[in-house]
């Protein structure tokens, strides 16, 4: 079967790749073309735009950049009628693939979205235009069941897919001489994979480096840049840029400095104490403050439903409260509590599979039609 996937940002991409693999394993015919990112295009198929040219943070950086959001959506549109796939399967990214939803079941495509938009975050009655445009929905996060079948809809909970990755992941035993790293204990810096973020938030990062000499600070740098994007924010400053080796990273690492995303469960998975930091354009966090329901913005507090690990947002991202979270997490109780939260964290978790459970739901679904 034809398979159009859409994924419109580096976790998409790790969760599309995934999934590809997995529809392989179900369906030994299948053919994919799709929008995502490196790890997608090594699964085969073909790539119609990189997640890099589609990706914006923040309601106003959407509304700046409004032009080129609207020219991919009409170019995905054309390109996906001319493929004319068995199945449409959205992978996160809601206020564009809501849209793209839309307008394959106005044509007829069988339309699946995997990860569910986050409409308990704000906004939740965006649920009711889901219940009409979407076929299948596969939810990632434990509490999201109770929540849509308060608004009346069934979903398929399938466990999280980072699980699959994390299982996957095969350390390599020569990160550290690889990447030249010396023998001082590791600090992860997870600036993001968006552009406006790395711009807000990695100088802060960076500032909070040189306030620990005793400690190596390593960038995961994002595949759709290179070491010169980064230098800009280095400026000579002994902090390597590592790519395509985060897990490795984490795995080395004594603690972690994370935009928020769904890297922030990814270090939790790993059992990497961390402090979660955003910041984006005023404007932005403006709006978002006055819509937004929800109590924490990080995954590992949703999850748990209480302050696990802390948030440091707009004002609060900066170098000197960054440090003082730092500090507390390299050593004693307030690192020992953390990790204990994390082994609850993984319990409720449960166990790989999410990608696998949606391959066989997705062609099952397909083959009763």
């Amino acid at each position: 079967m034809k398979y159009y996937l859409i994924a419109g940002e580096a976790s998409g991409d790790l969760h599309g790749a995934n999934l590809m693999r997995a529809l392989k394993a179900e369906d030994k015919a299948a053919e994919f073309r799709f929008l995502g990112g490196d790890l997608m295009v090594a699964q085969g198929g073909e790539i119609v735009k990189h997640y890099s040219d589609m990706s914006y943070m923040g309601f106003a950086e959407v509304v700046l950049n409004l032009r080129t959001i609207l020219k991919n959506m009409k170019h995905a549109k054309a390109d996906l009628l001319r493929f004319n796939p068995d199945a449409l399967i959205l992978i996160d990214f809601p206020g564009f693939n809501l849209k793209i939803a839309e307008f394959a079941k106005q044509h007829g495509i069988k339309v699946y979205y995997y990860i569910s938009p986050k409409v308990w975050a704000w906004n939740q009655k965006r649920v009711l235009k889901i219940k009409k445009v979407v076929d299948k929905l596969f939810c990632i996060l434990p509490f999201e069941v109770d929540f849509y079948r308060s608004w009346g809809m069934e979903v398929n909970y399938v466990g999280n897919p980072l699980l699959d990755a994390i299982a996957a992941f095969n350390p390599n035993e020569r990160f550290r001489s690889e990447h030249g790293l010396d023998g001082r204990k590791l600090v992860a810096l997870l600036p993001g994979s968006r552009k406006q973020e790395i711009y807000k938030i990695l100088p802060d990062m960076l500032e909070t480096a040189s306030r620990f000499p005793d400690y190596q600070f390593v960038i995961a740098g994002a595949p759709s840049f290179d070491v010169v994007f980064y230098s800009q924010f280095i400026k000579g400053k002994d902090i390597p840029v590592v790519f395509n080796s985060t897990y490795d990273l984490l795995s080395n690492s004594e603690a972690a400095i994370v935009t928020s995303g769904t890297a922030t469960l990814e270090t939790a998975l790993f059992h990497i104490p961390e402090v979660v930091v955003y910041k984006t354009s005023a404007i932005s966090v403006a709006i978002a403050r006055m819509v937004i329901k929800i109590r924490f913005i990080s995954l590992v507090n949703l999850i748990m439903d209480e302050l696990i690990v802390k948030e440091l947002i707009q004002e609060d991202c900066n170098s000197d409260k960054i440090g003082e979270e730092l500090e507390r997490l390299l050593s004693g109780s307030y690192r020992e509590k953390m990790l204990r939260n994390y082994q609850v964290l993984s319990e409720k978790m449960g166990s790989p599979g999410a990608s696998e459970k949606t391959a066989r739901l997705i062609v099952k679904s397909l083959d009763e039609t």
